[in-house]
C-alpha cells in the first residue's frame, strides 16, 4: 500500500431524524477533492457514517488511510465494538440489533481494502478540514432543501 492518503469527513443532521448530509475531503499530497451529498430523512450517525463510506469508494487502489472525524460513534464503533458486533451476529452488548448495520456493514467492506488509521478531533474546534466539512453537510442540506422547494 503506497498510497497514503488523508480523509476528513463530518455528517449533520437538521432535525435527527430529519435532512442529513455528509462531507469529506480526501487528500493525496497537495491534491484534494471535495465529497458532499444530503438524504431526505436520515440521522446524524447515519451521515458519519455515509460520509466515510463516500470517502472510502471514492479511492481507487489500497491505500495507507488515515480518516479523521468528529465522531466518536465512528471512531469506537470501528476500533472498539464492531469485532463484537459481528462475533455475537450484529447485536449490542444490550443485546439488542446493531443500528444502521447496513452502513456498517459496507465500512467493514470497505476498510478491508486499505490500511486505515481512525483519528478523532473535537467538533466546531476550530480543526480546519473539521469546519470544511461540516460547512459541505450543511450546504448539502441546504441544496437538499432548496431542490425541493
Amino acid at each position: 500500500m503506497s498510497a497514503e492518503v488523508e480523509v476528513f469527513c463530518d455528517g449533520a443532521c437538521s432535525g435527527n431524524p430529519g435532512v442529513g448530509g455528509y462531507g469529506a475531503i480526501l487528500r493525496y499530497g497537495s491534491a484534494e477533492k471535495e465529497l458532499s451529498g444530503a438524504d431526505g430523512d436520515t440521522t446524524n450517525n447515519r451521515m458519519e457514517l455515509t460520509a466515510a463510506i463516500r470517502a472510502l469508494e471514492a479511492l481507487s487502489r489500497p491505500c495507507a488511510v488515515t480518516i479523521t472525524t468528529d465522531s466518536q460513534y465512528l471512531v469506537k464503533g470501528m476500533t472498539e465494538w464492531l469485532s463484537g458486533w459481528v462475533r455475537r451476529g450484529w447485536v449490542n452488548s444490550k443485546k439488542e440489533p446493531v443500528l444502521n448495520r447496513d452502513l456498517w456493514e459496507r465500512l467493514r467492506e470497505l476498510t478491508g481494502k486499505h490500511q486505515v488509521r481512525w483519528v478523532w478531533v473535537r467538533g466546531h474546534n476550530g480543526h480546519p478540514e473539521n469546519e470544511r466539512c461540516d460547512a459541505l453537510a450543511r450546504r448539502a442540506i441546504d441544496a437538499y432543501r432548496n431542490e425541493r422547494r
